[in-house]
């Protein structure tokens, strides 16, 4: 769903623009309170995974595909302020590097794949986890059903938009009823992706995933005539480094292979949003991509002729890319937050 340029006009892309910078300033913000020891080191990494998924376009009707947006992946993983700041990393690195998404229309696809799909889908989740079992599987279920709702969410924001903002004029109902259509076969293969991978995380280390965290309630003991919560184990640190650090490189390698492998096999059929798109008229107007020239553009390396060469190179090029400025991102925002909570900041807060 990434919009090009040339789709919405000049005062609604900055509009867009205001909102999106404001969103990723909050974000910046909150992120400060999510990100811990467990939470900065994954969130570099779920940057990069949202990138290389997004690289495997599935089939979902006939001539049109889809892909991972990750919104809701990303919120459940590490949190709805991290999670927004995860994807907006990743739409930058494909607007600059890749030509994917518009430099212009840049505001509009955070606000659109970031800031609704996030703030759709957490609060559907948080939603259903108080109300389901605190099971494991409720979290992955909780997972499906709230990725599933924030792609059309993400589909009426974009119509929303273009109403307000298009470039040319079409018959925006129609739009508007197509746009959800086929984003709603887009979700189901969204909601598998992401139920899929909260999941397999959950089971090898559920303290990992910050939707999951205070799943089982605490351990009461009787003190007195009173319950009190008992202390919590103290887990081997050496080996919860190697967890986590395993789980790290698994996701890594995962990504990897993702973007330099089997993004081969992706459908070369339009997106949902280009097949609207070029079937109402929304495309007259597109503009060439500033970044057009870039050595990457389109997911391939320059002067690279082998098409899954090339293709495969692009995509490890762009994991690193990724992993490597999501990781500075999130490692900067936990640094300014110890740095807030530091026992010198504190005693100057209490004289």
């Amino acid at each position: 769903m990434h919009v090009p340029d040339g789709f919405i006009d000049a005062p609604t892309s900055v509009a867009t623009g205001v909102v999106a910078a404001g969103a990723v300033a909050v974000s910046l913000r909150g992120a400060r309170r999510e990100l811990d020891e467990r939470t900065a080191p994954l969130a570099g990494l779920v940057a990069a995974f949202v990138f290389a998924v997004q690289m495997l376009n599935f089939p979902v009707a006939a001539g049109t595909s889809g892909h991972l947006l990750g919104g809701a992946l990303a919120a459940i993983l590490v949190g709805p302020y991290t999670g927004v700041l995860c994807i907006s990393v990743v739409l930058l690195m494909q607007g600059i590097l890749f030509a994917d998404g518009g430099l212009t229309a840049l505001g509009v696809n955070i606000t659109d794949m970031a800031v609704v799909t996030v703030v759709v889908a957490y609060a559907v989740f948080r939603g259903l986890v108080k109300v389901l079992p605190r099971t494991r599987r409720s979290v992955t279920a909780a997972s499906f059903a709230a990725s599933l709702l924030s792609v059309p969410a993400a589909a009426l924001a974009f119509t929303f938009l273009y109403w307000i903002g298009g470039t040319t004029d079409v018959a925006i109902g129609k739009v508007a009823g197509a746009m959800v259509g086929v984003h709603l076969l887009i979700g189901i293969g969204e909601a598998a992706i992401t139920a899929l991978t909260v999941g397999a995380v959950i089971a090898v280390r559920p303290d990992l995933v910050y939707g999951a965290r205070g799943l089982r309630a605490p351990l009461k003991l009787r003190v007195g005539g009173e319950l009190v919560d008992a202390p919590a184990p103290e887990a081997a640190p050496a080996a919860a480094r190697t967890s986590h650090r395993a789980v790290w490189l698994a996701g890594l390698a995962a990504s990897v292979v993702l973007a330099g492998f089997v993004s081969f096999y992706a459908s070369a059929d339009p997106d949902g949003l280009e097949k609207v798109a070029a079937d109402h008229g929304i495309d007259r107007k597109a503009e060439e991509h500033a970044a057009a020239g870039s050595p990457l553009a389109d997911y391939g390396v320059e002067d690279v002729d082998d098409a899954r060469l090339s293709g495969g190179l692009a995509g490890v090029i762009g994991v690193g890319l990724t992993v490597v400025a999501g990781s500075t991102v999130f490692w900067a925002v936990r640094r300014r937050r110890a740095g807030d909570t530091s026992p010198s900041s504190t005693s100057v807060e209490n004289v």
